[in-house]
């Protein structure tokens, strides 16, 4: 059996096969370090003899003369869907959606930094359509039996179901598109003013993508679907800031929490206008 650590904390104990599995699937980066009994120091996984060195984990051999691969690229082998061409298509994206909303300080340890913008683009678009536009239809079927609406205007309800369904497919994928690209800019702008933006603003856009399209599914729990998606988007945010920027997690979480204390402020200030510019009519 083999203790797995990751800097200071315990990943857990594995035997060899479950190591060797988890670090094809992208659970256990090469750079995680382990040690079982008989070792006289903790050594990194891909020290390890039966693990076949940096073959074995996906890394090329360095030909002579080349530059050898650094040890934060070996260490950042990609989430699963990253890697959907050997997995499967289907099999990728439920793998990434578990690892991101169980594991997500391990999912975004493992996130590729770099590589572009439209394979973290697609994720998020599927996962955001699944769950919004499930999340529509069950609102759409509660007030065609009168939960949420009054049951006279049922018939209406049935009657503008087609053409809302229709509308909500067509305009959901543009607009998770819009406001996924301005709320990266605008986290990755507050990450700079805090100063944790230790990576270009496409791995802000990685890990916000990774996070709505894993978060995105939860929208289709009846009732607080939406809430439980929201709040626990807002923890991947700050996890998955904080590792893939390797910053501070306060940073992260000041650079998450400021636009919504602006939003909040601007709101409330708002509502004051509106109080004083009511009462001074009426007075």
């Amino acid at each position: 059996m083999i203790h797995v650590n990751r800097s200071t904390t315990s990943l857990g104990v594995f035997s060899e096969q479950e190591v060797r599995e988890g670090l094809s699937a992208g659970r256990f980066a090469p750079t995680d370090i382990g040690w079982r009994e008989g070792m006289a120091t903790w050594q990194p996984l891909s020290q390890f003899p039966e693990f076949g060195g940096t073959a074995a984990l996906g890394v090329p051999p360095v030909q002579p003369g080349a530059v050898p691969t650094s040890t934060i690229v070996a260490g950042r082998p990609g989430l699963p869907w990253e890697h959907r061409q050997e997995r499967g298509f289907f099999n990728a994206f439920i793998e990434t959606l578990t690892m991101v909303l169980t594991r997500p300080a391990e999912a975004f340890s493992v996130m590729k930094r770099e590589g572009g913008l439209g394979e973290p683009l697609i994720y998020a678009l599927i996962g955001g359509c699944l769950g919004g536009i499930v999340q529509f239809l069950f609102s759409l079927g509660f007030q065609s039996i009168g939960l949420f609406a009054d049951k006279n205007n049922s018939l209406a309800v049935m009657t503008g179901m087609g053409i809302g369904s229709v509308a909500m497919i067509i305009l959901l994928p543009l607009f998770i598109v819009i406001v996924l690209f301005i709320w990266s800019a605008i986290v990755h702008l507050c990450l700079m003013i805090v100063g944790g933006a230790n990576q270009p603003f496409e791995t802000t856009f990685r890990v916000l993508a990774f996070t709505h399209g894993s978060t995105g599914p939860l929208q289709i729990i009846p009732f607080c679907g939406g809430l439980i998606s929201f709040v626990w988007s807002l923890v991947c945010y700050c996890i998955g800031l904080a590792r893939a920027h390797e910053t501070d997690t306060g940073r992260a979480v000041l650079a998450v929490s400021l636009p919504l204390i602006v939003c909040c402020g601007g709101l409330v200030v708002l509502f004051m206008f509106g109080v004083g510019a009511w009462t001074g009519l009426h007075h």
